[in-house]
C-alpha cells in the first residue's frame, strides 16, 4: 500500500527477510531466540480485526505456515505467537521459536535482559536459511 511505511522501531530492531501474504516479514535482531515478526503492509492498521476477511485469513494462514516451518527448522519445544501493540501500536505479530532451556523460559521474552544482537556472519547465514525456508515455494 502507497500510505504504508514500517514504524522506525521496528525497522531499528529487525532485519527484513522478504514478503508474504501482503505482509513483510522480519527477523528481530535478538540471537537468543528465533524471532520473527509479520507485518501486514495496510497503513492505520492496529488490530488483526480491522483486517478484511480475506486479508485476515491470508495473514493467519501466513501464520500458521511460519510457524510450523520455525518449529520444523529449529526444533522447537513451543511456538510463542502474538500481537501485543503496546509499544508499537502498528498491527505485527510475533512468532517466536521457543525452548525449556532459553534465558527467559517459561516468562515472556519481552523485558528479559538486554537483547543480544547476531553477528554478521551468523545474521547472514540465519536470513539466507529462514528466506529458503519460508519464502520459497
Amino acid at each position: 500500500m502507497a500510505d504504508f511505511e514500517l514504524d522506525p522501531r521496528l525497522a531499528r530492531d529487525t532485519w527484513h527477510l522478504g514478503h508474504v501474504a501482503g505482509c513483510q516479514l522480519l527477523l528481530m535482531n535478538d540471537a537468543r531466540y528465533p524471532w520473527l515478526i509479520l507485518v501486514p503492509e495496510i497503513a492505520g492498521v492496529t488490530e488483526l480485526y480491522e483486517l478484511s476477511r480475506d486479508t485476515f485469513t491470508q495473514v493467519t494462514q501466513a501464520i500458521a505456515d511460519i510457524s510450523k516451518s520455525l518449529q520444523s527448522m529449529t526444533g522447537a519445544s513451543k511456538m510463542n505467537i502474538a500481537a501485543l501493540g503496546n509499544q508499537v501500536p502498528m498491527l505485527h505479530i510475533h512468532i517466536i521459536a521457543r525452548n525449556s532451556d532459553d534465558d527467559a523460559w517459561p516468562g515472556p521474552v519481552w523485558g528479559h535482559g538486554d537483547p543480544v544482537p547476531y553477528s554478521d556472519d551468523a545474521r547472514q547465514t540465519l536470513l539466507a536459511a529462514l528466506q529458503e525456508t519460508l519464502l520459497s515455494d
